[in-house]
C-alpha cells in the first residue's frame, strides 16, 4: 500500500481514547469557512484576478520563513532568485534556477511548521504526487506553473475553492487603497478588506516617516506639523478604511510601551520628529504616545486595535540594506506588558467600544502578563501563537499557558497572518488539529465534558475570531 503524502491524522494526539476523540472534532470543524481576519496577501490579487506566474515568485521568494532557513545555512538570496536594491557582485538566478536551489535543501524544512505548510499547499492544492526534492525539482516547477495558468488557479478562484469567508489584508495609513474599491466595485462576492497599519506615520524611527507624513498631508489636507490637525488626519484615513469594510488596525511596536503625555509636550515630540532631530529615547516616547491616541481612536470608532509588539525588526543592517524589510531578519525582544500598557489602560482601558488584541514573541509574558491582564481588563484580548510560535509546539503551549487564567472566551481565535495564498489553507488546517487534539486531551483528563467540547471546537475555530475582530456576533457555549 501507498504511504499518503500527508498523513491524515497529522498533529493528532498519538494515544487513545484522545486520538479518537480528537478526530471526531476535526472532522466538526475540518470544512467550516476560513476567518482571515488578520494577514499580508495582496489586495492587487483580487482586484485584477490576473494568474500567478511562476512557483518561485508565489511559493519562495514572498515567504521569509524559508529564505532565512535557506540564508542560515549559508544560501544567498541572489541563489534563490532574489535580486538586491544594489548589486553586490553575486549572480541573480532565474527563477528556476532559485526553485532548483530551494528543492536541493528542502531537507532543512524536516520538523518546521514551513514544511507542513508547503507540503499541504504542494500535494492538497496544487495536486503534486511527488515529494519535493532535487530530484523533482525541475518536474515540481513545471508541473506548478501549469497548474498556474489555469482558471481554477486564479486569485478568486483559489478563495472560493479555499472557503474563505473574509480575508483582511494589511495597509498603510496612506495607501490609496484603489485594489480595495476595485473589489468592491467588480460585483465578485469575494470579502476582501483592509486593516489599518499606522506604523510610517507613527514611528518616526521609521524609514518612509518623513515620505509618508508628506503623503498624509496630501491625502488630508491636514496641517501634519500640528499636533490636533495630525490627529484629526489618522482619524480622516481611518474612517476611510471603514467605509471600505475595515474593522481594524494594526501596529508592530518594538515594545508595549504606552504614554500619556500633556498638548505641549506632544506638539515638541511631533516637531522634532518632522525635523529628525528626536534622540532614539524620545523615539520611543513618541511611538508610546501614539499607542494611546489610536487606543483612544479605537474608543470612538470601533476599529479593533491589534498590537504586535517585540520584534527587534531588520536585525541585520546589511541584509535590510541590500533587500529591504522581511527577509527573515526580524528577532524576539522581551516585553513588559504589565508596566508598559499601564498608561494606555489606566486612560482607555475600560471604555465600552475598545478592543485591544496583544501578539507577544515573548512566551515568558503569556501566563506572567498577557493572561492576567486580559483576563481582567474588558478592552484586552489574547491574540493566537503568532510568528515564530505559530507552529504545533508553540500553540499548543500558548493554548495551555493562558486558558487556565484567562479561559477561552477571552482569546481572539486563530489568525493566519501569511503573506502566501496556497498556505492559507495549511494554516487553518493546523489551527484546528492542535486545538482539536488539545480539546480531546483536556476531555480525557477530565477538565472538560465531551458535550462542551464539541461546541468549543466551533468557536476556537471560527466564532472567537468572527466575534474578536467585529466580523460576526458569536457567543461562546
Amino acid at each position: 500500500m501507498t504511504t499518503p503524502l500527508l498523513d491524515p491524522d497529522r498533529l493528532l494526539p498519538i494515544a487513545e481514547p484522545a486520538r479518537g476523540l480528537a478526530r471526531d472534532l476535526y472532522a466538526r470543524v475540518r470544512d467550516l469557512p476560513l476567518v482571515c481576519p488578520h494577514g499580508h496577501t495582496d489586495p492587487a490579487w483580487f482586484a485584477t484576478n490576473e494568474a500567478f506566474q511562476d512557483a518561485s515568485e508565489l511559493l519562495l521568494w514572498p515567504d521569509h520563513y524559508l529564505v532565512r532557513m535557506l540564508q542560515s545555512r549559508g544560501v544567498p538570496y541572489e541563489a534563490l532568485g532574489i535580486a538586491p536594491r544594489r548589486d553586490r557582485g553575486i549572480p541573480v538566478a532565474s527563477p528556476r534556477e532559485g526553485w532548483r536551489t530551494f528543492a536541493s535543501h528542502y531537507d532543512l524544512f524536516r520538523g518546521t511548521p514551513s514544511r507542513l505548510w508547503l507540503d499541504h499547499a504542494l500535494h492538497e492544492v496544487l495536486g503534486l504526487e511527488k515529494r519535493l526534492s532535487n530530484e523533482t525539482a525541475d518536474w515540481a516547477y513545471d508541473a506548478i506553473n501549469e497548474r498556474l495558468s489555469d482558471d481554477a488557479f486564479r486569485p478568486r478562484a483559489l478563495y472560493e475553492r479555499f472557503g474563505i469567508e473574509v480575508l483582511a489584508t494589511t495597509d498603510a495609513a496612506t495607501d490609496t487603497l484603489d485594489h480595495h474599491r476595485a473589489v468592491r466595485d467588480s460585483g465578485w462576492g469575494g470579502r476582501v478588506i483592509p486593516t489599518f497599519r499606522p506604523d510610517a506615520v507613527t514611528d518616526p524611527e521609521h524609514e518612509a516617516f518623513q515620505a509618508s507624513m508628506a503623503e498624509l498631508r496630501r491625502l488630508t489636507g491636514a496641517d501634519v506639523s500640528r499636533w490636533g490637525d495630525y490627529l484629526e488626519a489618522l482619524r480622516q484615513r481611518r474612517a476611510v478604511f471603514a467605509d471600505l469594510g475595515a474593522t481594524a488596525t494594526d501596529h508592530g511596536p518594538p515594545s508595549a510601551m504606552t504614554a500619556d503625555l500633556d498638548e505641549e509636550t506632544c506638539q515638541k515630540l511631533l516637531a522634532g520628529a518632522l525635523a529628525g532631530a528626536l534622540t532614539p529615547e524620545d523615539s520611543a516616547l513618541f511611538r508610546a504616545q501614539m499607542l494611546t491616541e489610536m487606543a483612544g481612536m479605537s474608543a470612538q470608532d470601533g476599529l479593533v486595535m491589534q498590537i504586535h509588539a517585540g520584534s527587534w525588526r531588520n536585525h541585520a543592517g546589511a541584509i535590510f540594506e541590500a533587500f529591504g524589510r522581511d527577509r527573515g531578519f526580524d528577532v524576539p525582544l522581551k516585553v513588559d506588558w504589565t508596566g508598559g500598557l499601564h498608561a494606555l489602560l489606566a486612560r482607555h482601558g475600560f471604555a465600552e467600544r475598545l478592543r485591544i488584541i496583544l501578539f507577544t514573541l515573548d512566551e515568558t509574558t503569556l501566563t506572567r502578563e498577557i493572561a492576567p491582564l486580559a483576563g481582567a481588563y474588558p478592552s484586552l484580548l489574547i491574540g493566537p501563537a503568532w510568528w515564530f510560535f505559530d507552529a504545533p509546539e508553540g500553540m499548543r503551549r500558548h493554548r495551555r499557558l493562558v486558558t487556565e487564567t484567562a479561559g477561552f472566551a477571552n482569546h481572539a481565535g486563530f489568525n493566519d497572518d501569511t503573506r502566501a495564498l496556497l498556505s492559507l489553507p495549511a494554516r487553518h488546517d493546523m489551527s484546528r488539529r492542535i486545538e482539536c487534539g488539545l480539546l480531546a486531551e483536556m476531555v480525557c483528563e477530565g477538565v472538560l465534558h465531551r458535550d462542551e467540547a464539541e461546541p468549543l471546537a466551533e468557536e476556537m475555530t471560527v466564532g472567537l475570531a468572527r466575534r474578536a475582530y467585529n466580523l460576526q456576533a458569536v457567543s461562546i457555549n
